[in-house]
């Protein structure tokens, strides 16, 4: 027997029923659940670390009440929204990454305030498509975080309350707007440089979290080099940056920022991320990638790779520029060493090196000084930055504190010196043209020197083509 339905029901479509349109469905679905308990996975050391996050920054700031927001994913598209990815000093401050979640700190006095999940019996579990359990599958609930974070967990709800009783509280950058206006918080930049300053220096948990980052990001550039030849003959740059990224998200959160992957031409653009180009078999390729961690530290690494496991005597010429000036700035990092002074040593060398190619139309000294500066036409950008939660990290700092200052140890920072000479660029030989290279390597400030986190990829240019070579499928 069939069924003639003369007219569309209301809940046609992706659209769950609504109670109020058929009850049957709101009685029927609320009914006959088991209980799904779901655990907070967080490593070892994560709640100690963020207590003592938070510690620093109370008295960075004299126990002032500060909210921090983890903040809630932009939309993509309609009803669709990106990955949610929780605000760094958020994490820091808590080693929580719940979406809308909000930390309140009195001085040295944690509440954690999240949203419940929504489970059977709850409106919400069917109909939120975008909270619901129904929907997106078990969570944590506010007893499980309260437990693996060591701090008080309350209902996103009581949050009203709790900030109608305060007056001059300092607001985080991720609040949502409404919450900052209607209570009356203080928009914060002195906040943002706080802990911005703090996290400049690495306590030891972070150390290990970078050291699994840059671990992780040294197994995926094996991975890569291993797909270089099918990306030679059909998947180009798309293939090796989606073999990256499969790698970030099978051994981590993710990639820490967006996969450079630049063949030939492509190589000399520094953020080339649309990798929407063929990898060329005799062409220099530019690999700029970095897992993410599950607790969202992020390694930073380039090599510049030979595909067919050999540098032409050009592209040679010009990766052995680029490692002397690497090997230069890396020299330079030590405590008591002021921050820019790897960044002035790379690019000596590399005027250096450019004025003995003829490229310079001044002396190196002219070309190095302030009203000058003509190398930085083929090195637009600087040669390193600090690296932890974010990739560029500690951005909030003034100058003075993170360009000014001397280093010490537990910074992490990464060097990155390169050429890169455009396809385009009718000042360089025709020979040159074409050729991007970058090296980037992670380094730890110790007590007495460094440590080159990431010194499992060779540097120079003949380990580089014997790695390359060694991980290159048979008869490739």
């Amino acid at each position: 027997m069939t069924h003639q339905h003369t007219h569309r029901p209301p809940h046609a479509g992706t659209r769950p029923p609504r109670l109020t349109e058929v009850p049957a469905f709101g009685a029927m679905i609320a009914e006959g659940w088991g209980t799904d308990v779901v655990e907070v996975r967080v490593p070892d050391g994560t709640a100690e670390a963020a207590a003592a996050h938070r510690a620093r920054l109370a008295e960075r700031l004299g126990g002032r009440t500060v909210v921090v927001g983890a903040g809630r994913a932009p939309v993509r598209s309609n009803d669709t929204s990106y990955d949610f990815r929780a605000d760094s000093d958020f994490v820091w401050l808590t080693g929580c990454q719940v979406e809308d979640a909000v930390l309140v700190l009195h001085g040295a006095d944690a509440v954690l305030y999240l949203p419940p999940p929504a489970r059977p019996g709850e409106p919400g579990f069917f109909a939120d498509a975008m909270h619901g359990e129904l929907w997106v599958g078990a969570s944590p609930g506010l007893g499980e975080w309260e437990r693996a974070l060591g701090v008080p967990v309350r209902p996103l709800a009581d949050l009203e309350g709790a900030l109608a009783a305060g007056s001059g509280w300092w607001a985080g950058r991720a609040l949502p707007a409404d919450v900052v206006t209607r209570h009356g918080l203080e928009p914060s930049a002195e906040l943002a440089r706080a802990c911005s300053d703090l996290r400049m220096v690495k306590d030891a948990w972070e150390v290990a979290q970078l050291r699994a980052a840059v671990d992780h990001t040294v197994t995926g550039f094996e991975a890569v080099a291993r797909e270089i030849p099918a990306a030679v003959r059909a998947g180009g740059e798309r293939w090796l940056q989606g073999t990256f990224d499969r790698h970030a998200r099978t051994t981590g959160n993710g990639p820490g920022y967006a996969s450079i992957v630049g063949s030939g031409p492509h190589a000399p653009t520094l953020h080339w991320v649309r990798c929407d180009g063929p990898v060329l078999p005799d062409a220099a390729l530019l690999l700029d990638m970095g897992v993410e961690t599950d607790t969202l530290y992020t390694a930073d690494v380039t090599r510049t790779v030979p595909p067919s496991g050999r540098f032409s005597a050009e592209q040679r010429a010009v990766h052995d520029l680029v490692e002397k000036s690497h090997r230069a700035g890396m020299a330079r990092v030590r405590p008591g060493v002021n921050y820019l002074d790897f960044h002035f040593a790379a690019m000596e060398v590399l005027a250096q090196g450019l004025h003995d190619w003829g490229l310079l139309p001044v002396s190196v000294d002219e070309a190095l000084s302030p009203q000058g500066q003509h190398h930085r036409r083929w090195l637009v950008c600087g040669i390193g930055h600090h690296l932890g939660l974010d990739v560029h990290d500690c951005a909030d700092s003034d100058w003075q504190d993170y360009m000014g200052a001397d280093l010490e140890p537990g910074v992490v920072m990464t060097v990155e010196p390169g050429l890169y000479f455009h396809a385009h660029d009718l000042t360089v030989p025709p020979e040159l043209r074409g050729i991007g290279v970058r090296l980037e390597d992670d380094l730890l400030v110790t007590a007495d020197g460094h440590e080159v986190l990431s010194d499992a990829l060779p540097i120079d240019a003949a380990g580089i083509e014997a790695w390359t070579t060694a991980r290159l499928p048979a008869g490739a």
